[in-house]
């Protein structure tokens, strides 16, 4: 898996290393930290109407900014696991969305 993120990752895997928190870094138990911190970022959302959530102030943006940093660690952690190239992945995804979900022609 080489790509822009690299530096991140090995940075990650040192850093679980130097706390040999290695062992619980399963892919199983990689997914589930995701989906717990997927779960913290919506509740920074929960009760808010569309306007709220478009207009945040800054001390709740920060907030958001951390649990953002927590899904996207964890996920960089679990494709690291499976040697999964995150970039590639999601260059990839676009493609299959893009023929799957054409925009419209424009109008004549």
């Amino acid at each position: 898996m080489e790509s822009d993120l690299q530096p991140l990752i090995q940075a990650l895997r040192d850093f679980a290393q130097a706390r040999n928190w290695e062992q619980f870094h399963s892919p199983k138990n990689l997914a589930s930290a995701l989906s717990v911190e997927a779960a913290e970022l919506l509740e920074h959302f929960q009760w808010l109407t569309e306007a709220q959530s478009r207009s945040l102030p800054a001390d709740k943006r920060a907030e958001i900014g951390t649990e953002i940093a927590d899904v996207f660690l964890y996920l960089l952690q679990l494709a690291d696991k499976l040697g999964i190239d995150v970039i590639e992945a999601a260059r990839s995804k676009m493609l299959v969305n893009a023929q799957k979900y054409p925009a419209p022609s424009p109008p004549a």
